[in-house]
């Protein structure tokens, strides 16, 4: 059964404009219109952008996921083709993780040094560049 975009939007959670975008981009084939002008997707379209979205919510970016789709639609032999995509996904997740932590141990640091309760901020100053959070400057 045919559903416009509408029917799609609500029933996946996607705007309009985003399924007009991943047509755009050739994510989603052309959809057939209506003697109208309005899209119609089939089942197989609405599967197509579920994956999108489980794709998504998994960190890959849409340039992947077109590469994904490419083997979702000849899976024989795409195993390793699948794999290097996630392990290369995998391994920026990885960075990326490292560095938050870096970035919340010096949240954490800048927190303790700063009590709120004082005319400067410590904080501001480190920022700054200052390596001394209470460094004063001489007048010139």
């Amino acid at each position: 059964m045919a559903r416009t975009i509408g029917e799609v939007a609500a029933e996946i959670g996607m705007s309009a404009d985003t399924l007009r975008y991943y047509e755009k981009i050739r994510l989603l084939p052309a959809s057939s219109r209506t003697a109208g002008g309005k899209r119609l997707y089939r089942d197989q379209d609405i599967a197509r952008l579920r994956f999108i979205q489980r794709a998504k919510s998994v960190g890959f970016s849409l340039n992947e996921i077109g590469k994904l789709l490419r083997f979702r639609e000849n899976p024989a032999k795409s195993s390793r083709g699948v794999r290097e995509i996630a392990a290369k996904k995998h391994a920026h997740v990885k960075e990326q993780l490292a560095l938050l932590h870096t970035v919340e141990a010096e949240l954490a640091l800048l927190l303790k040094i700063c009590r709120g309760d004082s005319d400067t901020c410590p904080i501001l100053t480190t920022l700054d560049g200052n390596t001394t959070a209470t460094k004063k400057r001489t007048p010139k």
